[in-house]
């Protein structure tokens, strides 16, 4: 094993009382990237597929175009790139190339324009088709997806996603203002194993892109999956990722009783994964019990190593009751606001309004008490939005949907 990567786990307390009933366990996992993966640097092989459609005329599409040339500057010779538009027809711009004619790429880059109605599925599939003209194998391969508007095709759009997922090519959708459709986004993310995120003004393009291109540099090891063994007695309630970004992770895949497997895919070489699983524990005498055993794998393709390995026992005394970790806790907070807005959305769409609402309100006291008076007045409106009209404002949603899962990156 090269020890390419560490990783610890955290509990809530340091000890654990003797009760007569089942309690409830807090575990922090980090995945930390060690030097070794400081010296790795994967080449770049990507897709810009970018909105061009009439909404995105004036500044926004001045400001892609801005953003796409700082991009570029950013790329090492044997980085690859492909810039695909769209609007009510799909052009490939560039077709994927070495980026080592800067000047070239950025000429062409200067010749992209607005106007047409929004189709996007087939500016995926052909963003796709770009991507796979280079090898896969070895490289960081991703899709970036810019839009500012609601598309045909929805279901189109979330089958290239698919596709997407099933080549192992993450989409990183953006979206850019209010008019987008978060659920789409969101659906196209999960489905390739990405992200989405919210631009809210055009100004504001440059600076994603310039993230973008920064985590891909970043990638140094792949195909990780942590695997959770719980022993007799333990059951796993919930799981999510905290760092980068809050997801919940039991929405992805079940939880098993007995082993949990987590697909933590990338790790970046300067920042890794922070994971939280609550675990249900069943009564136990006083003394020391190995609860779990916690293993994450990964590859790291630039040095021919796969299948690399680091594990650590959760073992927990039972005896006395410790005071709680305050790192633990605050986390363990986020995440339940997290659950929270996720939660009502997903009743909002089922049509539960009075379940939404009384979430949305839960969630406001949450951010509220850790000093979130932003999000949390977005929670309070939004719940009397549902109300009064039955629905949230795209406003609104969209500001909890992103903004709430960023709140890790503020640990206290």
């Amino acid at each position: 094993m090269t020890n390419a990567v560490n990783l610890t786990v955290t509990t809530n307390k340091t000890s654990f009382p003797v009760l007569n009933t089942p309690q409830l366990l807090y575990v922090l996992m980090d995945v930390i990237p060690t030097e070794m993966l400081a010296q790795v640097r994967m080449p770049l092989n990507f897709a810009l597929v970018l909105d061009r459609s009439g909404s995105m005329s004036g500044d926004k599409i001045k400001c892609v175009r801005e953003a796409v040339k700082k991009a570029i500057d950013r790329l090492d010779d044997e980085d690859t790139i492909a810039i695909v538009t769209f609007e009510s027809t799909t052009t490939v711009d560039v077709s994927s190339r070495p980026a080592r004619d800067k000047g070239a790429l950025k000429s062409q880059v200067d010749h992209i324009s607005a106007g047409g109605g929004t189709t996007m599925a087939p500016a995926m599939k052909a963003g796709l088709q770009e991507i796979q003209k280079q090898p896969l194998a070895g490289r960081v391969n991703r899709l970036i997806l810019l839009t500012d508007g609601q598309t045909v095709g929805e279901e189109d759009c979330r089958d290239q996603a698919d596709e997407a997922g099933a080549l192992g090519i993450p989409i990183t959708a953006l979206g850019v203002g209010d008019d987008w459709n978060d659920k789409l986004l969101e659906d196209i993310a999960e489905k390739s194993g990405g992200q989405s995120d919210q631009i809210k003004q055009a100004s504001d393009i440059e600076p994603f892109f310039a993230t973008a291109v920064q985590q891909m540099q970043a990638v140094a090891a792949q195909n990780a999956v942590l695997t959770l063994r719980l022993s007799q007695g333990v059951r796993p309630r919930a799981a999510y990722r905290v760092l980068p970004l809050l997801a919940n992770l039991a929405d992805e895949r079940p939880l098993s009783d007995r082993e949990a497997l987590i697909e933590l895919g990338e790790l970046g070489k300067d920042q890794g994964q922070t994971l939280l699983v609550e675990l249900l524990v069943d009564p136990r005498p006083a003394g020391s019990y190995r609860l779990a055993q916690a293993e994450v794998s990964y590859d790291i393709p630039a040095l021919g190593l796969t299948g690399e390995k680091a594990k650590v026992d959760v073992v927990v005394p039972f005896g006395y009751d410790s005071p709680l970790n305050p790192r633990v806790m605050n986390i363990v907070e986020k995440a339940t606001a997290f659950k929270l807005q996720t939660r009502a959305l997903r009743d909002v769409e089922e049509g539960n309004i009075a379940g939404a609402t009384q979430k949305l309100r839960a969630a406001a006291t949450r951010l509220l008490e850790m000093g979130e008076l932003e999000l949390a007045q977005a929670a309070q409106q939004e719940a009397a939005n549902l109300e009064a009209q039955g629905q949230m404002s795209a406003a609104g949603t969209k500001k909890l949907r992103y903004e709430t899962r960023k709140l890790t990156q503020k640990l206290e």
